[in-house]
């Protein structure tokens, strides 16, 4: 059977009403091509401007690499100039990767080139954009974000795949235990369905995203991407409405990941197989019920 990949919806625009009523209100991804193309961002953000705007500001780097048990999530694997990092990626394929990095602190003129879309929806955090850059080939292993927001991720100067899978899936997926991660030890776009048979008819939605393409992915979306080519993306994070949503972004952010950490610190390799038993346990068990109905 294999994982059960539908295409993403795409228009080239689109109202308020049409996208609350089919995206915002059922959680529902959607590619839209035309949104940022009213950006200065779609014609002025390449390479070398960014480069000339940001500087040499020197950035965390990370890669592929199975996460050390012992450190905190997100903990960089090396360090280096941003400039060099762009000469990096224009230059050849490199697994390593700017994750979540805020522009706006070295280059406030950022702010001006694009255009939170407020006609859709409201809740955005306009002063706090996030940035991610990838060489050719580098992955971001498969997660949902921890504060549980709807994002609205712009690709530019290149392009990048992206699997999305529904937040029901999270047992079946392996979803460690006290993380906002999957298990480590498979590659969602090729997967061994004999070492993780939970994977084998889990349903999702596939896209590619080009040069000014404007992705939204709603709260709680399980997602992986890969750079096709050296490229970046902005997201734009938006408060959902939920006060249930905001509750679980909350326990995220003040207990569980703070409780995760301290156990890593205390348990390391200990702690961090316990956790990745137990993932194993609890998706063959969903499996065997046949979750999510």
């Amino acid at each position: 059977m294999g994982i059960l990949l539908k295409p993403i919806d795409i228009v080239d625009d689109i109202s308020q009403e049409d996208f609350r009523e089919k995206y915002l209100k059922p959680r529902k991804p959607v590619v839209i091509k035309n949104m940022a193309k009213n950006w200065p961002a779609y014609q002025k953000w390449t390479m070398e401007y960014m480069k000339e705007v940001v500087g040499d500001v020197i950035v965390p780097l990370y890669d592929s690499a199975k996460a050390d048990p012992a450190a905190p999530i997100n903990t960089p694997t090396t360090k280096m100039p941003f400039g060099e990092y762009v000469d990096l990626i224009q230059r050849e394929p490199t697994d390593l990767r700017i994750f979540f990095f805020d522009p706006i602190k070295f280059a406030p003129k950022l702010l001006d080139d694009y255009i939170p879309p407020k006609t859709l929806m409201g809740g955005f955090l306009d002063k706090y954009p996030s940035m991610f850059f990838g060489g050719k080939g580098s992955v971001t292993f498969l997660h949902y974000d921890i504060d549980m927001p709807h994002i609205f991720h712009t690709h530019f100067n290149g392009r990048k795949h992206v699997l999305l899978f529904e937040y029901k899936w999270k047992t079946r997926l392996y979803k460690l235990p006290y993380a906002t991660y999957a298990l480590e030890d498979y590659d969602i776009s090729n997967p061994d369905f004999e070492k993780f048979p939970a994977l084998d008819g889990i349903e999702g939605i596939e896209c590619f995203l080009e040069h000014g393409d404007t992705l939204f992915m709603p709260t709680g979306w399980w997602h992986w991407m890969k750079y096709l080519d050296g490229s970046f993306s902005l997201s734009l994070r938006a408060w959902d409405k939920s006060w249930a949503v905001k509750a679980h972004s909350l326990w995220n952010l003040a207990v569980q990941r703070n409780f995760d950490n301290f156990m890593k610190g205390r348990y390391k390799k200990r702690y961090m197989d316990w956790k990745e038993r137990k993932s194993v346990e609890r998706a063959n068990i969903a499996l065997k019920k046949g979750l999510p109905k």
